[in-house]
């Protein structure tokens, strides 16, 4: 596991979950729940998505180089923001 890649991928993870909050408000978790849930869903989804599209093995063999930055920065951004709106859309189920 690539230590830069996962912090990006947090950083991205925490970003994605908060566009994804500001997008949909009746599922808004807050800027803090937003950017806690985006960077966890990025951190861990990120890792998930790297290892079953297999972009980890040609991040790790090249270095860090721009390629794997935006493979980083896309996949923790991505599941940062779905782990934000599932987080959200169960809040606003179980609370009603």
């Amino acid at each position: 596991m690539n230590l830069t890649a996962l912090i990006i991928q947090l950083i991205a993870g925490a970003l994605g979950g908060n566009a994804a909050g500001n997008l949909s408000k009746d599922i808004n978790l807050g800027p803090l729940g937003n950017s806690i849930a985006g960077a966890i869903g990025g951190g861990v989804g990120g890792q998930v998505l790297n290892a079953v599209l297999g972009l980890a093995g040609t991040a790790a063999a090249s270095g860090l180089d721009i390629g794997s930055i935006v493979s980083a920065f896309v996949t923790g951004g991505v599941s940062g923001g779905l782990t934000a709106l599932i987080v959200g859309f169960l809040k606003a189920k179980m609370a009603s």
